[in-house]
């Protein structure tokens, strides 16, 4: 088992890779395989990997990044994950994907997902649409009938058979990876100073971008590292951040909220990789079914999903609670309209419940946070001493 400090120098490397040099390497290895990035936040990776291929997660640039020509196409009161997706197409960073998804999170994305059509990039380009009806007659006919448009691009490509035997094996890796995930945050719930929230972050970012095999095995050795004590505990109160689901927070702004005297026990950057909740059944003869019950049934809450029988703010409150945590920092990017509609009505139900929240709105290259520490500082002591 490789040392501690060296996963995490690699997960690091691996998270912001912008010429994802690892998918590609994967690529070039055997004939047939194809390579397939997708928009944050949800997408069953699980199909791309049962047709021998691997669903890459494109979150943006960052702060790793000059916008020059990304900022020509879209308008100035967007958010900035859009311009800087354009400027990696326009480059040399997104040429050896095949395909892109773009899961329907807002509009922004939705244009997206016109502008790569419309300048050719890649094989196919599709636009994914989430059902906003959950019956499973009626939405999970949908979202099937959306599953297989992209099955049928894939195969298109490679001429990969798509069979039960691999699919469930697929599903079972997926759990697995789900299963570690959520042990790493079970663990960081007890004794959050043996693993940053900022390593947190790279770690789970880092398996958007490489094989689910390899992911499964660092978060093994992760975890075994950390049933070790490690690190000091200090006096910082734990919170739960909502609201960073798609556009990606500057990791200079995670660092900012821990060194201002929060432990991050909970959070939704990388909810893609969280967002079924417990396992898909892997052992059926209709694994495809299982797939889209699982989004029916197992889905978490987020502000790109309308569910009118998913509470957001009662499952945001169990969240707490279960976390143990103290309050909530309500962390969105800027314009990003389904996080800040939904904003209010999560305050209100806080407020009711007695947790105390706080936010703040940042942009994915935001290089000063001074205010947003001071901010967080302010809650942290404003806890402290009287809640």
């Amino acid at each position: 088992m490789r040392q501690l400090n060296e996963i995490l120098e690699e997960c690091s490397v691996q998270a912001f890779d912008l010429q994802f040099n690892k998918a590609r390497s994967w690529k070039q290895e055997s004939d047939g395989r194809v390579l397939v990035g997708y928009l944050p936040i949800y997408f069953p990776r699980e199909i791309v990997h049962a047709l021998n291929g691997l669903a890459v997660g494109i979150l943006g640039t960052g702060d790793r990044k000059q916008i020059i020509k990304g900022d020509a196409y879209y308008q100035s009161y967007i958010c900035h994950l859009p311009r800087g997706i354009v400027e990696m197409a326009l480059d040399s960073s997104l040429l050896e994907f095949d395909g892109f998804i773009f899961p329907a999170i807002c509009d922004c994305i939705r244009n997206l997902s016109g502008m790569f059509k419309l300048a050719d990039k890649g094989k196919f380009q599709r636009y994914f649409d989430y059902p906003q009806n959950f019956n499973p007659t009626i939405g999970g006919r949908f979202y099937r009938h959306e599953i297989q448009k992209i099955i049928d691009d894939i195969q298109s490509i490679n001429g990969a058979t798509l069979d039960f035997e691999k699919l469930n094996h697929s599903i079972g890796l997926f759990n697995k990876n789900r299963q570690l995930i959520e042990e790493i945050y079970n663990i960081r719930q007890e004794y959050p100073w043996r693993l940053s929230a900022v390593d947190t972050y790279h770690i789970l970012r880092a398996g958007l971008v490489i094989p689910v095999e390899e992911h499964n095995k660092i978060l093994e050795d992760v975890i075994a590292h950390l049933h070790e004590e490690r690190g000091e505990p200090v006096d910082n109160i734990r919170v739960v951040i909502t609201g960073s689901f798609c556009e990606q927070p500057p990791v200079g702004l995670i660092k900012s909220i821990e060194m201002a005297g929060c432990y991050i026990v909970d959070d939704d950057y990388m909810l893609g990789s969280r967002w079924i909740q417990g396992d898909v059944p892997d052992n059926t003869d209709d694994p495809l079914g299982a797939l889209v019950n699982a989004f029916l049934t197992q889905s978490t809450f987020s502000s790109a999903i309308y569910d009118i029988d998913n509470s957001k703010g009662r499952k945001l409150v169990e969240r707490v609670k279960s976390r143990n945590a103290e309050g909530v920092i309500f962390s969105a990017a800027s314009f990003c309209d389904p996080a800040l509609l939904d904003r209010p009505d999560l305050q209100k139900v806080c407020d009711a419940s007695g947790i105390p929240n706080i936010n703040f709105q940042y942009h994915e290259n935001t290089g000063q946070f001074k205010v947003i520490k001071e901010q967080a500082g302010t809650f942290s002591d404003s806890i402290k001493l009287w809640a």
